[in-house]
């Protein structure tokens, strides 16, 4: 996971809205970036998109999102929850084209618009 988009939402008013996308080879620094937006935003959980086939079957990036999900909440001790993160990617990206947004700007955004979709999703089902 070299991308991961950031979004945040009030659980209340069932609203999510894209924050920015944490760029980092390492892992600790993919951590230092979560853990500052953590003491930003002070979450009372965290929603990481689970990556299943359309089919809903499990494959590599989904086992790798259930180990990330995990050590989230090992450093954090916030509880995590795992949301179905289907064709959001996509979504996210017919959303930024349609907006007449190009590869380059496309590229900047799509994660942290993916998060918002996750995250809208997950306040639309509960």
């Amino acid at each position: 996971m070299k991308r991961i988009g950031v979004a945040v939402g009030e659980r209340l008013l069932g609203r999510a809205r894209a924050l920015t996308t944490i760029e980092a080879e390492a892992n600790e620094a993919r951590f230092a970036a979560i853990a500052r937006l953590i003491t930003e935003w002070q979450p009372a959980l965290l929603v990481v998109g689970l990556p299943l086939s359309l089919d809903g079957e499990e494959h590599e990036m989904t086992a790798r999102a259930r180990r990330f999900a995990n050590q989230l909440h090992g450093r954090s001790g916030l509880p995590v929850v795992l949301a179905d993160e289907r064709l959001t990617s996509a979504a996210a990206d017919a959303e930024l084209r349609e907006a007449g947004h190009g590869w380059k700007a496309r590229k900047a955004r799509i994660d942290a618009l993916a998060a918002q979709h996750i995250l809208q999703d997950y306040f639309d089902a509960a």
